[in-house]
């Protein structure tokens, strides 16, 4: 979640009908359960401590409204435009003794935006259920036939399964299996 911290910014973002708010809001609806809080434009804020500190304090407030644990987060200031942050450490703010966060494997310490990235923990999937896999599309190619596209939520498909759809209860074999990304 990139939040602007510059004066004004920041309140246009938080306030009720706010992007921020409802990108939050957003994310945690569609299943996103780990975040990273990059406060944005800190060398417009003169890279002021106190500011990212009022930032982080209200931003805490409202991402614990959405059913985001604060403790689980990593807020981290940066500068896109000066990169501050991003990768390395910033020398514009020596205040800034980096960001921990509690995980499901324990505590996790970094200072950068990159570091916060790589701190995210894949998530768990459920191989040994049975397969769901909702359908996105269907396309019908010509020479190559129905292909339905969806994402498998748990168990696995392999070419050569059996499957049935629901609720027609068509059943049919898988020819192949391919992956976009």
């Amino acid at each position: 979640l990139i939040i602007a911290g510059g004066t004004g910014e920041f309140e246009a973002g938080i306030s009720k009908d706010g992007q921020t708010r409802e990108h939050a809001l957003l994310a945690f609806t569609l299943g996103v359960r780990q975040l990273i809080v990059a406060v944005n434009k800190m060398d417009t804020t003169k890279w002021s401590e106190d500011r990212f500190t009022e930032i982080v304090k209200e931003t805490s407030t409202f991402i614990k409204k959405v059913g985001y644990n604060p403790k689980a987060v990593a807020f981290v200031p940066i500068s896109g435009w000066h990169g501050d942050n991003m990768l390395e450490e910033s020398p514009n703010m020596t205040w800034y003794k980096g960001w921990t966060k509690e995980t499901k494997s324990g505590v996790v310490k970094g200072k950068t935006l990159l570091d916060a990235i790589d701190a995210i923990e894949p998530p768990v999937r459920p191989s040994d259920k049975p397969l769901r896999l909702p359908l996105q599309d269907v396309y019908k190619i010509g020479g190559i036939g129905t292909v339905p596209v969806g994402r498998v939520e748990t168990g696995i498909i392999k070419s050569g399964m059996v499957v049935t759809f629901a609720p027609s209860n068509v059943t049919t074999e898988v020819k192949s299996v391919e992956m976009h990304h």
